[in-house]
């Protein structure tokens, strides 16, 4: 028998070693890299691009329809706003359609160029009146590259007026930059708008903790387990002050007997009076915006935990109370309920991660 020949690993590619070195060079990662982020923002500012000009289309038909027929723009405005949310989701609120018409009436003429902004930077414009300052701001918004946290910052401060004025524009410019960073395109794909018009859902969890997700799981459960009417509408539910600043309703529900919405939020820590006053503006906000004219007034319930205690509030607007003491608490929880369903959850899931 032959004797065996000792297996020699044999290189059959004499290059392979050269290229296992090359993969590892930085300079060829960075020139990666560089493709992918540019790649990246030219499908971002394309997709913002494509938003503004579709809301900008909308504005212009929706003012070309009404005109300036109040009550019947109002009636078109009503009945878009419920099939296009029913088709698209909430990006499509009366209240965003009439920014849509507001920006239109704003930039007729400019359909381009307000396409170089974000659709957020954009209603934040078209609240301006005086067109001439309108479009320095947008001159100025443009090439400084400002966030719309920026913009507004900039708008309340008279930044055009004092620039106008100023013998040193320069020096008020550099101002401007050095008050905060500009926007960048991952800015774009985070707003809460782009979002909805491009149909992604939004990731909810990095707004709660574990602990907070688990006890406002189980605040839905136990109020659709009351039969009393209760259909939940969604959580996380989010509501827009302006084009910057954007707030999270932890548990929207509808109640067909009480025909109202009821709006929870849970809070961690002490109770405090702009806890109570963000949920009257929350519920201020649906009786104006979001319910319809045969519904009942919204109701705000705040549910706030620490480690000692937990305290719950009801929230209604002072000329709704008698009717909140006479007819809702018929069928809404009451504190002592809603404090002992929370107290008793929250003990069961503190033993829970304890136990892991």
């Amino acid at each position: 028998m032959a004797n065996k020949k000792e297996n020699t690993p044999i290189n059959i590619n004499p290059q392979a070693e050269i290229v296992e070195s090359a993969l590892f060079d930085e300079g060829i990662y960075k020139n990666i890299r560089e493709i992918l982020e540019a790649a990246r923002n030219r499908a971002y500012a394309a997709l913002s691009r494509e938003m503004v000009m579709a809301y900008w289309s909308i504005g212009k038909q929706v003012f070309e329809i009404t005109g300036g027929r109040a009550e019947y723009g109002e009636l078109v405005i009503h009945k878009l706003s419920q099939r296009l949310t029913k088709d698209y989701g909430n990006g499509f609120s009366e209240r965003n359609i009439k920014y849509m018409r507001q920006v239109y009436e704003a930039f007729p003429n400019s359909a381009d160029a307000c396409a170089e902004l974000s659709w957020s930077h954009l209603r934040v414009l078209s609240q301006i009146e005086r067109a001439d300052i309108r479009e320095l701001y947008v001159k100025e918004c443009i090439e400084g590259r400002w966030s719309v946290r920026q913009l507004e910052r900039q708008v309340h401060s008279f930044y055009v007026q004092r620039l106008l004025a100023s013998q040193d524009k320069e020096a008020v410019r550099q101002d401007a930059l050095e008050t905060e960073t500009g926007i960048t395109p991952y800015d774009v794909i985070k707003d809460p708008y782009v979002l909805e018009f491009a149909g992604i859902k939004q990731d909810k969890k990095f707004r709660e903790t574990d602990l907070e997700k688990a006890l406002v799981s189980n605040l839905e459960d136990f109020m659709l387990e009351l039969g009393k009417g209760f259909c939940l509408q969604g959580r996380q539910v989010r509501i827009s002050y302006d084009a910057a600043t954007h707030h999270y309703v932890d548990l929207v529900f509808y109640n067909h007997l009480l025909k109202c919405f009821v709006l929870i939020d849970l809070k961690t820590g002490k109770l405090t009076h702009a806890d109570v006053g963000q949920m009257d503006f929350y519920v201020r906000y649906y009786d104006g915006e979001v319910k319809g004219k045969d519904d009942n007034p919204t109701i705000g319930i705040i549910l706030c935990e620490n480690k000692s205690d937990v305290i719950v509030k009801y929230s209604v607007l002072s000329d709704n109370k008698n009717l909140f003491a006479s007819k809702y608490m018929l069928y809404l929880p009451t504190e002592a309920e809603l404090k002992a369903e929370l107290l008793k959850e929250k003990e069961r899931l503190e033993a829970e991660l304890k136990l892991k």
